[in-house]
C-alpha cells in the first residue's frame, strides 16, 4: 500500500485506471464499471485516488468497503497539473502527480446519508426555481389580457380558475384547457416543495447533529441540513479547523498577501457553493434584524448590535454567518451543545 498508488479517472461509460509503483507507471488501462468493481474486491489493499466528480462518492465508498484506502482529489487541481492534451490517460497520470504534491488537501467524500439529504435539497431548489419561473410566466401571459393575479400560491391558482370559469372573456376551449394544465402543473410544484420540506423536517427531527444545529442563531431546517452536509461527520474530518470550513464556504475575506504585506479584500463574488453561502447569510440577516429590534438578551446580541452600528446590517449578517459555521464545526467535531451566554449587564 505504501509504494503503490492507483489513480482513477471516472467517466459515464468507462473508467481509466492507472497503477503507479516505485516511481514507474505499471499500467494505464480502461475498464467498464463492472470490471472495475470486480477489480476493487480482488485487488490487494492499496491507496486509490479518485478525481472528485458526480460518481466519486459511490466509488470511494465501494473502495473502502473492499479494504482499500481511498481519497478524492480536486478536479481543478488535476486540470492544473495535467500535461499535454486532455485525454483519459493523461487525466489518470495527472491524478497520480497531483496526489504526490506536498501537503495536499484531499476532498473528503460524503456518506450515503449525506448524499440522500443533498439530493432532497437539490430537488427542492429545482422545484422552487421551476415554481418561480412558471408563476412569472403565467402572470406575464395573463397580464396581456389585463388580468392581474395576487402573488401568492393560493392567489395564482384561484386567479387562473376564476379566469377559466368566466364565460364573458371569449377564451377558446383549447386555451382554457392550456391554462388549466398550467394551473395543475403549478399545484404539483407547490405540493412537491411541501413534500421536500416535510421530508427535511422529519430527518432533522430524527438526527441528533441536525437538532443541535437548530439552536444556532439564524439556522432553520434547511441551514441545519446544509451545515451537516458541508461540514461532514466528525469521523470524516473534512476540515481541520472551523476557519477552513468558513473559508471554503466563502464567508471569510479573500487574501492577497506578498512580501510581508497582508491585504484582505471582500468575501468574494464567486464561490463553489453560492447557494449555501446565500442561505446562511439570509438566515443570519433574519437573526440580525431580530436582535436589533429587541433588547440585548445574550452576549451575542450585544456583539451584533455593536457590529451593526459600526458596519451595518449586511456586514453583521456575514460576520454572524461566519461565526455560525465555526460554532457548528466545533459542535459537530467535539460533540458539544450550543448554549447562549446571557447578558447580565
Amino acid at each position: 500500500m505504501k509504494n503503490t498508488i492507483v489513480s482513477v479517472d471516472l467517466a459515464k461509460e468507462v473508467i481509466q485506471v492507472c497503477t503507479y509503483t516505485n516511481k514507474k507507471v505499471r499500467s494505464n488501462s480502461e475498464m467498464t464499471h463492472h470490471e472495475f468493481l470486480i477489480w476493487l474486491f480482488k485487488a490487494k489493499p492499496t491507496f486509490i485516488v479518485f478525481e472528485a466528480c458526480g460518481t466519486s462518492n459511490y466509488w470511494e465508498q465501494k473502495a473502502i468497503e473492499a479494504g482499500h484506502k481511498a481519497e478524492l482529489i480536486s478536479a481543478k487541481l488535476v486540470a492544473t497539473v495535467r500535461q499535454n492534451q486532455k485525454t483519459d490517460k493523461n487525466d489518470a497520470l495527472a491524478i497520480i502527480q497531483a496526489a504526490q504534491l506536498p501537503e495536499i488537501n484531499f476532498i473528503k467524500g460524503k456518506n450515503i446519508e449525506q448524499q440522500q439529504l443533498q439530493s432532497v435539497l437539490r430537488l427542492r431548489e429545482l422545484a422552487i426555481k421551476q415554481k418561480t419561473a412558471l408563476s412569472n410566466q403565467i402572470k406575464g401571459l395573463l397580464l396581456e389580457f389585463n388580468v392581474r393575479i395576487v402573488n401568492k400560491d393560493g392567489g395564482i391558482i384561484a386567479g387562473i380558475k376564476a379566469y377559466i370559469e368566466d364565460a364573458k372573456n371569449e377564451l377558446t376551449f383549447e386555451f382554457r384547457a392550456v391554462l388549466n394544465t398550467a394551473s395543475k402543473q403549478y399545484e404539483l410544484l407547490v405540493e412537491a416543495i411541501a413534500t421536500y420540506d416535510m421530508s427535511l423536517e422529519r430527518t432533522v427531527g430524527q438526527h441528533d447533529d441536525c437538532k443541535k444545529l437548530l439552536k444556532l442563531e439564524g439556522v432553520g431546517t434547511v441551514n441545519a441540513v446544509n451545515l451537516y452536509i458541508a461540514l461532514g461527520c466528525a469521523e470524516l474530518g473534512t476540515f481541520s479547523k472551523g476557519k477552513d470550513a468558513s473559508a471554503c464556504i466563502g464567508l471569510t475575506p479573500l487574501q492577497y498577501s506578498s512580501g510581508g504585506k497582508v491585504k484582505l479584500g471582500s468575501i468574494g463574488k464567486y464561490v463553489k457553493n453560492s447557494t449555501l453561502r446565500s442561505q446562511l447569510i439570509v438566515g443570519a440577516m433574519s437573526a440580525v434584524s431580530h436582535a436589533v429590534r429587541r433588547k440585548a438578551v445574550t452576549k451575542k446580541d450585544v456583539w451584533i448590535k455593536a457590529l451593526v452600528e459600526r458596519k451595518g446590517k449586511k456586514c453583521a449578517a456575514v460576520a454572524l454567518a461566519n461565526k455560525t459555521v465555526r460554532t457548528a464545526f466545533a459542535m459537530l467535531t467535539q460533540g458539544t451543545e450550543y448554549k447562549a451566554e446571557y447578558n447580565l449587564a
